[in-house]
């Protein structure tokens, strides 16, 4: 009997399922199209019955498997028997909605097969970046330790489904390691280590914290190692030495990447494109700093506001209880004492609300500018010790094959050379082996430096996202603080100034008052 799929109606979670399982449309891999089925909750027998109901027998998925295939899913979750008899009976009818677990490991290994297939092309949206982890940097209320107190930080990963207490070495020990593993990578700066600290720098440097870690596990290549994984799942005591321990003789990325001998065929054609999207990098890093310095300036100008209004409310709260001035002043300080309530619960009110902003600003433009820089610098960084540390190994090893070719020379012509010929060939052989290795390393560091120059642009999209943040909050801001409340809180004052001009006859203005 032949199924005709088109009969019945698709629920919208078929199309968000297959969005997830394609990339950009096309058809879904066979491999994700099985971590899927892992994800269902079904038998190995179920599993293998939808297997030949729905899937092709090679090749991709196309979306009608992948429709077929959730719905018999959803059939086998109900208990029903699979056949293709199901189908036909749901002509006119919506197909069954299935319960399918956390689709995280089937959006990873769509990332993870989309750089497969393109390794010179990162493919990435910023969007997809997020969905490779979202972590937690949580500060722990109470200080460790019984002489030297230190702060403890509560990480949390969704992709590892994880909970971890982690100290600030703890990071450092995890930062070292990774530029050791990954040292063509950007690996973020982490926040400073301060001996003596306040509520206010611990919270700073939780921020930080979270940013640091955040682009560390959000990365590409480097959340797929074993380091990363090990730091946010294990339970065990002392972890800056034990990963130090288990991670100090790990080799280097280019020392284990399959991409390490044919890298140079990876690198665009113009060779200029790097460095000119270096010192584009290199631009950036200043006017994004400056945003942000301008975003922490207005946010601080907001709260210093916030405490002003809060400061002037205060006294006059004070003075409406002051309930002694009245014996001395007369029966209508008691009208005043009423503005000076009116007025001080207005100014209240302003404080809250003025911090209110501060603290969304903070978070939704000041932190998104604070990764942006984050990841700018950390690109910089990457580029500097690439000219530091790889040029200069480069450098040292055409010297020394240059004095060996001498010696060589020397020794065949003076014959004064203790070595034989051989042996100078043998050594010069070995040489232009380290020289050919120097090579592919220099190539592999480019294109790794060409695939972070793309991560950094798709990071750079997020900037339009964080201005349009700002205007908006802004605009919010003034709104709320000086529009709807506006008549409202100018209606207070001149009912207190009125009461004032009427107590007290001999005050004179000499202008008429601005509103």
């Amino acid at each position: 009997m032949t199924t005709d799929f088109s009969a019945g109606t698709v629920p919208p979670l078929y199309r968000e399922v297959f969005d997830v399982c394609s990339h950009n449309g096309e058809p879904v891999h066979r491999d994700v199209y099985q971590c899927l089925l892992s994800q269902c909750n079904l038998s190995t027998g179920q599993l293998k019955v939808i297997w030949d109901l729905a899937g092709p027998s090679q090749g991709l998925i196309t979306r009608t498997n992948l429709y077929k295939t959730l719905a018999l899913v959803a059939w086998a979750q109900q208990g029903k028997t699979l056949s293709e008899k199901l189908f036909n009976s749901s002509a006119g009818k919506e197909y069954p909605t299935p319960s399918i677990g956390d689709l995280t490991p089937v959006k990873n290994l769509v990332l993870q097969l989309n750089l497969k297939a393109n390794p010179a092309v990162l493919g990435l949206t910023y969007t997809e970046i997020t969905q490779l982890d979202t972590i937690s940097v949580e500060l722990v209320p109470e200080k460790k330790g019984l002489f030297l107190k230190h702060s403890e930080y509560l990480v949390s990963s969704r992709r590892f489904n994880s909970k971890v207490t982690r100290r600030y070495n703890d990071f450092l020990a995890l930062q070292e390691l990774l530029l050791n593993r990954f040292p063509y990578r950007v690996v973020p700066r982490l926040p400073p280590k301060k001996i003596v600290s306040d509520a206010h720098f611990l919270e700073s440097r939780r921020r930080g914290l979270h940013r640091w870690l955040t682009l560390v596990c959000r990365h590409p290549t480097i959340c797929h190692d074993a380091l990363v994984a090990f730091f946010l799942t294990d339970h065990g005591p002392d972890i800056q030495h034990r990963i130090r321990d288990i991670f100090r003789r790990a080799p280097d990325e280019f020392m284990t990447s399959d991409l390490a001998a044919t890298a140079k065929n990876l690198l665009p054609a113009d060779h200029g494109e790097i460095a000119s999207s270096r010192e584009q990098i290199r631009s950036l890093v200043q006017v994004v700093g400056k945003l942000k310095l301008l975003a922490e300036a207005a946010i601080e100008r907001q709260n210093s506001y916030a405490r002003d209004s809060e400061d002037f409310a205060a006294q006059l709260k004070i003075l409406s209880a002051a309930s002694n001035i009245g014996q001395v002043f007369g029966s209508q300080w008691g009208s005043m004492q009423k503005g000076f309530t009116a007025l001080s619960r207005e100014l209240y009110s302003l404080s809250n609300k003025s911090q209110q902003n501060a603290n969304v600003e903070q978070i939704t433009v000041c932190e998104r500018l604070a990764l942006l820089l984050d990841v700018l610098i950390s690109h910089k960084d990457l580029c500097e010790r690439l000219e530091k540390g790889l040029a200069h190994d480069h450098q040292q090893a055409l010297s020394k094959m240059l004095s060996l070719k001498k010696r060589k020379i020397q020794g065949v012509i003076r014959g004064t050379d203790a070595e034989s010929v051989e042996q100078l060939e043998a050594k010069m052989l070995t040489q232009e082996s380290v020289i050919s290795n120097m090579e592919l390393r220099s190539d592999f560091s480019l294109y790794c430096v060409h695939m972070e120059t793309q991560l950094v642009y798709a990071y750079l999209e997020t900037l339009s996202s964080i201005l349009n943040s700002l205007v908006s909050l802004r605009i919010r801001s003034h709104s709320e603080i000086y529009g709807n409340r506006c008549n409202q809180w100018s209606r207070s004052i001149f009912q207190s100034i009125t009461v004032l001009l009427t107590v007290t006859p001999s005050l004179h203005l000499s202008s008429k008052l601005p509103y």
